[in-house]
């Protein structure tokens, strides 16, 4: 598996691990308003109506942990409320035990 993703200095990098690309995965889908996807138009979540009705989409954001947990160890999504949007911490456990904790604003 290969997909392509901004390094922290903006440029496009190709991970191939299959468990960074997973992370990766599942971080652009978090960030993908819904239907937004041209391959898949089930994924993402829907940030941009949230703002608009102050409701957060825990229930998009459920369905898609649900739809990666198993290439995880672990894997947890919770919504930091201390960011005016939504914004979400996620905490990864790898199936060789490596632990990755991002904060991803939506």
């Amino acid at each position: 598996m290969r997909i392509w993703g901004r390094n922290s200095a903006g440029q496009w990098v190709a991970v191939t691990d299959p468990s960074y690309a997973r992370l990766l995965q599942l971080e652009q889908t978090l960030r993908l308003n819904q239907g937004e996807s041209p391959l898949n138009g089930s994924t993402g979540i829907p940030a941009q109506q949230s703002v608009n009705t102050q409701i957060a989409p825990d229930a998009a954001v459920a369905r898609t942990v649900v739809a990666f947990q198993p290439y995880f160890a672990s894997l947890t999504v919770k919504r930091d409320n201390t960011q005016a949007n939504p914004t979400y911490r996620l905490r990864a456990v790898f199936l060789s035990g490596t632990v990755v904790e991002a904060l991803i604003a939506t």
